[in-house]
């Protein structure tokens, strides 16, 4: 009989196992074959990779249907989404439906700089028509209120009572129930021209974006057709920002903010804007807070502005300046040059409203830009 030895012979060491020097080599018995290897003379189907490769190594190549990363790019960890480009030099995390290349819609979580790209963008291709109609729509008002403000302004001079105590000039109650009733007169019959205004701005932002032809005549005729409802929606708002400023200034600016996405809610969707401006608002509260500070911040500077171009203009021709004919001019034309420096606000408020509003829609679900122009009708 032969003499079967203690242990098997195999001619290599087993996987993992150490094989110092001096040790006897270690062979397979026949017929064995090692776990997971298929069985000797079985062929593998058509298709298969062949036996060592075991798919690409991770994260060399992204997940089925997402954009391969531009080189230089950081890889993301395991689970989170691929980066892939959204605007000039930024990155977005990818979600499926939306363009990260999209002009007007930034795509979720794809961050400040982008949205603040496509803001600029907006204002370089739109600017030719959107300059026209905020010049028309909100200059114009401001100028106009501005001359009124210097035309109705309550006498400042304090009169002298008979015990030589200062007093308040003849008829100044009277005076002051006219300066605030023409105000508020003119504000209510230019909020209508304002509202056509925004309506036709956020047309032009959202067909340029999709690649339409704009005009001006029709985006003037878009404004004047949803103008009313807008504007009533606008005074509803303004109704609870006052109310709020009533109790507290915060109160009264949290409204403000929470109620800011409003109009471009009305325009594009139709429905409910105030509850779905407050619920945008909620549900990404740190996003939208952040965005529409942006843009509070930049019309809180244009109204610093004002006010310094008006108290220039009282410091050169004093506090009652329509009394004379060469003070009344200087302080006209200081008041119209008021209403221009803010130009540059409006645009922004216009822009960067309408962008925030459609990054927020990509929140909720795959839009673009030519969906939200064809929403606007």
């Amino acid at each position: 009989m032969p003499i079967v030895p203690d242990q098997p012979v195999y001619d290599s060491p087993q996987p993992g196992a150490p094989n110092p020097a001096g040790q006897p080599a270690w062979g397979a018995p026949p017929g064995w074959n090692a776990p997971g290897t298929p069985p000797q003379g079985w062929t593998a189907p058509a298709g298969t990779p062949p036996p060592g490769w075991g798919g690409p190594a991770y994260p060399s190549y992204p997940m089925p249907g997402a954009a391969y990363p531009m080189p230089g790019a950081a890889y993301p960890m395991p689970g989170a989404a691929y980066p892939v480009p959204a605007g000039p030099g930024a990155y977005a995390g990818w979600y499926p439906g939306i363009d990260p290349q999209d002009p007007l819609v930034n795509p979720p979580h794809g961050g400040i700089g982008p949205w603040f790209a496509r803001c600029s963008a907006a204002l370089r291709r739109g600017w030719r028509q959107l300059l026209p109609i905020v010049l028309l729509t909100q200059v114009l008002p401001a100028a106009v209120i501005g001359v009124l403000t210097l035309v109705f302004s309550p006498e400042g001079e304090l009169a002298t009572a008979p015990d030589s105590a200062p007093g308040l000039p003849a008829g100044f109650w009277g005076q002051l129930f006219a300066f605030y009733g023409v105000l508020l007169a003119a504000g209510l019959a230019f909020g209508l021209l304002q509202a056509a205004g925004w309506a036709a701005g956020t047309w032009v932002v959202a067909r340029q974006a999709a690649g339409e032809p704009t005009g001006l005549g029709a985006a003037f005729r878009y404004g004047m057709r949803r103008a009313l409802g807008l504007w009533g929606w606008t005074l509803l708002v303004s109704l609870l920002v006052v109310v709020g400023s009533c109790f507290c200034l915060l109160p009264g600016l949290y409204a403000a903010f929470a109620l800011a996405l409003f109009g471009p809610v009305y325009l594009f969707e139709r429905r409910e804007p105030i509850g779905r401006a407050w619920r945008m608002f909620h549900s990404r509260f740190g996003m939208v807070l952040g965005r529409v500070a942006l843009v509070m911040a930049v019309l809180l500077a244009a109204t610093v502005l004002d006010a310094v171009v008006g108290g220039i203009s009282g410091a050169l021709f004093g506090v009652e300046p329509m009394t004379a004919v060469g003070t009344a001019i200087g302080a006209v034309a200081f008041a119209v040059f008021g209403a221009l420096l803010a130009a540059p606000a409006y645009l922004a408020q216009q822009v960067g409203l309408v962008v925030t509003y459609a990054e927020q829609r990509a929140q909720e679900g795959p839009v673009n830009a030519a969906r939200l122009a064809a929403e606007l009708g």
